[in-house]
Formats: structure tokens, C-alpha cells, sequence
């Protein structure tokens, strides 16, 4: 009946070191942090309320899907924050944005669109009897 929303991991799973650079694409579970570059797409597994975490020296160049995303780097691509999104004064995003609750800090830069989830519409299914 109540639906329970995921909260952001304080804990770090795996870390893309600053001097790492990944081309392909990224899926994670639990917590992620970037310090590196990505040029693919990088996102959390479907069923998994995953963070993100893009440090100020970070660059993803592709799609980001996840729970919580926190940005302080750059992102070229759209951003998809199924729950929480912060952007910090160092962030860099060049894409659209979808988010349930956002923070932007001063500072931080968007060139794309600021799209809010809306609350999930339930559906029902109507059977016609033939």
C-alpha cells in the first residue's frame, strides 16, 4: 500500500580511479564513485537502488540512469535520477534531466531540460469478458 523509497548509500561498492578511462558502457550495483573518465553509459541494475557519485575531476559521456545521483563533474548526456539528484557547484550537465527531488547548488550548470518524475500512476488492468 505505502510505497518505500531507496535511500542514498553512504558506502562506496567500487570506484573508477582518476586516471581510469572506460569506453563501454557501465552497470553497477550499490554504490559508484567517478573520478575518471566513462565514455558509455553508466547505470545502476534495474531492480537496485543504486548511487552514483561524479567527482568534481570526473567526466561521463553518455547516458546516467540511477536511484540517487550525486554530480560534481561533468556529464554530457541525459541524466535519469529515479530518486534523488544533487548537483553540486562544480557540475556540468548537458542533457536533459528527469529527477523525483532535485538540490542545485550555486555554481552548478544545466543546458537541457529539468523534467520531474510525477508521483507513479497506478494501472489498472480491465479485463473484457468476450
Amino acid at each position: 500500500m505505502f510505497r518505500r523509497e531507496s535511500k542514498p548509500q553512504n558506502r562506496i561498492d567500487s570506484l573508477i580511479g582518476a586516471t581510469t578511462r572506460i569506453e563501454g558502457n557501465v552497470f553497477f550495483s550499490g554504490g559508484l564513485r567517478v573520478d575518471g573518465a566513462v565514455r558509455g553509459n553508466v547505470a545502476a541494475l534495474p531492480d537496485q537502488p543504486g548511487t552514483l557519485v561524479v567527482s568534481e575531476q570526473a567526466r561521463i559521456d553518455g547516458e546516467v540512469q540511477a536511484a540517487h545521483v550525486v554530480v560534481n563533474g561533468t556529464i554530457n548526456g541525459p541524466v535519469d535520477a529515479r530518486e534523488t539528484l544533487e548537483l553540486q557547484a562544480s557540475s556540468r550537465v548537458k542533457g536533459d534531466i528527469h529527477y523525483k527531488s532535485i538540490e542545485i547548488q550555486q555554481g552548478a550548470v544545466i543546458e537541457g531540460r529539468l523534467v520531474h518524475h510525477a508521483a507513479e500512476v497506478k494501472q489498472v488492468e480491465l479485463k473484457i469478458a468476450k
